[in-house]
């Protein structure tokens, strides 16, 4: 089986496929909430910018636990193919979904599938794993100068101690 590079979960790529792909979103939202596509009447994407600040690596399906997701699909259950597809992490599993014939899942396929190999996705994911990467080595860093600023401190006190001990010694 051909692991995927990414999958749905990735944020960055899910916001970039369903704020260019808003009918999409329209119909994942319909099938989340269990209502009718057309009694969405007005659709508006608050923020379809990807702010650096935001671009962390939190992706969040409230009410569901993707690895429990059955792996048998049907074309009649629009939230399981929807699920099954945030869960997929092989092309075949892409493949199965596909193969179904549900013009919104081949949608979904396509737009993922091109916008995981542009450019701008992939310098949007390098610049994430890079502030990923930045975070991690400013927290190490913090971690290590409050350990070495602790280590002074017991040294201190050690010191002290030592001290009182020695002038206790002498005084006994």
């Amino acid at each position: 089986m051909k692991k995927l590079e990414y999958t749905f979960t990735n944020d960055i790529l899910f916001k970039l496929v369903f704020s260019r792909n808003k009918d999409l979103l329209k119909e994942l939202v319909a099938v989340l909430l269990g209502i009718q596509y057309e009694s969405i009447t007005d659709f508006h994407i608050t923020n379809p910018e990807m702010p650096p600040e935001v671009m962390g690596d939190k992706f969040c399906m409230m009410y569901f636990e993707l690895p429990k997701v059955p792996k048998t699909i049907s074309k009649d259950d629009k939230l399981k193919l929807w699920l099954s597809l945030f869960n997929a992490d092989t092309e075949e599993e892409l493949n199965q979904i596909e193969i179904l014939e549900v013009a919104e899942m081949e949608q979904a396929i396509r737009a993922f599938r091109h916008v995981s190999a542009t450019d701008e996705f992939r310098e949007l994911e390098r610049l994430r794993s890079r502030a990923k990467s930045n975070e991690a080595s400013a927290l190490g860093n913090a971690r290590r100068k409050e350990r070495e600023k602790w280590q002074g401190v017991v040294a201190e006190k050690d010191a002290e101690i030592e001290k009182l001990r020695k002038q206790l010694a002498e005084k006994g």
